[in-house]
C-alpha cells in the first residue's frame, strides 16, 4: 500500500482510505483528509517530519507517522 508519507515533493495523489487503527485517524478525517480527495505533498522538512500537504485549498502539516495512515493511489 502506498501512503501519503511516500509521496515526493510536488506529487499529487487521490486518497483511497484512512487507516482507522491509527490513534490520530479521527483528527485526520476532521482536517478534511477523506476518501476521494486529491492531496499534494508541498514539502518535507529535515528528516521528513513533519510533512506539508495541500488539500481543499489549505495547507496542513502533520507528522510522518500520521501521514502513513493515509492510503493513496
Amino acid at each position: 500500500m502506498r501512503t501519503a508519507a511516500n509521496l515526493s515533493s510536488g506529487e499529487k495523489a487521490k486518497i483511497i482510505k484512512i487507516d482507522t487503527e491509527n490513534p490520530s485517524a479521527r483528527r485526520i478525517l476532521e482536517y478534511g483528509f477523506t476518501p476521494g480527495q486529491e492531496i499534494e505533498l508541498l514539502s518535507k522538512s529535515y528528516f521528513n517530519d513533519p510533512l506539508a500537504f495541500a488539500i481543499r485549498g489549505t495547507i496542513i502539516a502533520m507528522r510522518k507517522r500520521e501521514a502513513e495512515s493515509i492510503i493513496v493511489a
